[in-house]
C-alpha cells in the first residue's frame, strides 16, 4: 500500500510499505477513506518530537471502512464505516473506565521511553513517535487498530466523511479544550491561535455557554474564518498589545478563560521571542512557550488556563508567582476522545455544527508532501489539508 512516511525533519514522502495485517485477537484493519493533515503532525515534520524514525507512517485523523477483523472483536462487521479516536485505549485499565482515555496504560508498547521523559506514561498514539507506541498512522490506505472493540466509532449512515472525520482528533479536542474552563453563563473566553483546534475551541466555547470569544492570531485567513464562522472578536497580536487590548474589551478585569491552542511552537515578539528561537535551535529549551505565558498574565483572578496545545519537553522563564498568586486554574492534556464521540456526533447530526467548514485543501495521498509545506508554511491560505487515499 502507499503511506506518508517520516524521513527526517521537513522530510516526508509517500512510499509503498506492506499492508498491515492482523496481530492481536482485538485487532482491526480499516481502509481509509479520508485522514487529514493535523498542526501536531507539522511538530514531527519540524523535528521537535523525539524518537521519531526513518519510515515511520504518519497520520492521526483518520477514517474508513473495516476490511478484516481480529476473532475477539464482537461489535463490529465487515464493512462498517468509522472513525478513530486518535489515542489508543484499551477500554479495561483504571484510566479508561475513569474517561481519562489519553492516559490508557496498556496501550503504550514502549511505555518504559515514555516514563524516562515524563513518569508515568500516556496512552499510545497513531502515528506519533516510538515514545508513544511506534504505532503506523492513518496517512495511508490501510491500517491496523488495536483494541478495535474500544477505539472503532461506526457512524451512522448520512453524514459525509468530512463531517465526521474531524471527531478523531481536532473536534473533540477544542471541545475538551473549552470544557476544561468550566464555562459559566456570560462568560469571556481568550483563544490564542486560529488553527483548526483553535477553530473547534472557539465554537465549542458558544456551545457551552460563553457569551464571547476573542480569538488571537496574525494570519489574516485564520482570523477572518474565526470571525465569519467561529463569530468571535479578533485582534492581531502583530498590530495590537494583546494584554491590554484584553483589559479594555474586559472593562479591566480579563478573560475568565484563557486557551493556549498554539503550543510548542508558538511565535514570539520581541526580546522574549528571539530567547525562545535561540534556545530551542540549540536545544536549551525544547518548546518556544510564549503563549503559555501570556495566558497566565493575561488571564483574570481565579481565572481558568486550558491548553490543548502540545507540548512536548521542557520550558523557560514560567511565570509561576503570577499563577500561584492569582489563584488560576489549569487543565490540560491529551484529548480523552471517547469521551466526547457521542455529544459531538449529536451536535452534528442536529446541524449545531458541520465541522467540515475548516477545510480549505483536499488533496490525493501522492500530494501530502506538498499539503505538508503549504500547511506549515501557511501557503495559499491554506487551513486545514484532507488526503484521500
Amino acid at each position: 500500500m502507499k503511506a506518508v512516511c517520516w524521513n527526517g525533519a521537513n522530510d516526508v514522502r509517500v512510499e509503498t510499505v506492506p499492508d498491515p495485517k492482523i496481530i492481536n485477537p482485538r485487532d482491526a484493519v480499516i481502509k481509509i477513506t479520508t485522514t487529514a493533515i493535523c498542526g501536531s503532525d507539522l511538530h514531527l515534520y519540524n523535528g521537535y518530537v523525539p524518537t521519531m524514525e526513518k519510515g515511520d507512517i504518519l497520520g492521526h485523523e483518520m477514517m474508513g471502512e473495516v476490511v478484516e477483523i481480529g476473532s475477539a472483536v464482537k461489535n463490529l462487521n465487515i464493512g462498517d464505516r468509522v472513525v478513530v479516536p486518535f489515542p489508543i485505549a484499551c477500554g479495561n485499565c483504571w484510566y479508561c473506565q475513569h474517561d481519562f482515555w489519553s492516559l490508557c496504560d496498556n496501550s503504550n508498547p514502549n511505555a518504559w521511553l515514555a516514563e524516562k521523559f515524563m513518569g508515568y506514561s500516556p496512552s499510545g498514539i497513531f502515528g506519533y513517535s516510538h515514545m508513544l507506541g511506534g504505532y503506523a498512522g492513518g496517512q495511508a490506505q490501510y491500517a491496523r487498530v488495536p483494541f478495535a472493540d474500544t477505539g472503532l466509532f461506526k457512524i451512522p449512515d448520512g453524514l459525509t466523511d468530512e463531517q465526521v472525520v474531524f471527531l478523531t482528533d481536532i473536534f473533540p479536542t477544542g471541545y475538551m479544550a473549552a470544557d476544561n474552563c468550566n464555562i459559566q453563563p456570560g462568560d469571556i473566553v481568550a483563544v490564542w491561535g486560529c488553527g483548526p483546534v483553535a477553530q473547534f475551541t472557539i465554537k465549542s466555547a458558544y456551545l457551552l455557554g460563553a457569551e464571547r470569544v476573542i480569538a488571537i492570531d496574525r494570519i489574516p485567513e485564520r482570523l477572518q474564518m474565526a470571525k465569519d464562522q467561529g463569530k468571535a472578536e479578533i485582534l492581531n497580536y502583530e498590530e495590537v498589545d494583546v494584554g491590554e487590548a484584553l483589559k479594555e474589551m474586559t472593562g479591566g478585569r480579563g478573560p475568565d478563560a484563557c486557551i493556549d491552542a498554539v503550543g510548542l511552537e508558538a511565535h514570539g515578539t520581541g526580546l522574549e521571542g528571539v530567547y525562545d528561537e535561540v534556545k530551542q535551535a540549540v536545544r536549551l529549551e525544547t518548546d518556544r512557550p510564549h503563549v503559555l505565558r501570556q495566558v497566565m498574565i493575561d488571564c483574570r483572578k481565579g481565572g481558568h488556563v486550558s491548553i490543548p496545545g502540545v507540548y512536548v519537553g521542557v520550558v523557560d522563564k514560567i511565570p509561576m508567582g503570577a499563577a500561584m498568586n492569582k489563584a488560576l486554574v489549569f487543565k490540560m492534556g491529551q484529548t480523552h476522545v471517547h469521551k466526547y464521540l457521542n455529544t459531538l456526533l449529536d451536535h452534528i447530526q442536529n446541524g449545531r455544527i458541520d465541522p467540515s467548514f475548516v477545510i480549505t485543501h483536499r488533496l490525493p495521498l501522492d500530494e501530502a508532501p506538498r499539503g505538508y509545506e503549504i500547511f506549515r508554511d501557511k501557503k495559499e491560505n491554506c487551513i486545514k489539508v484532507v488526503l484521500k487515499p
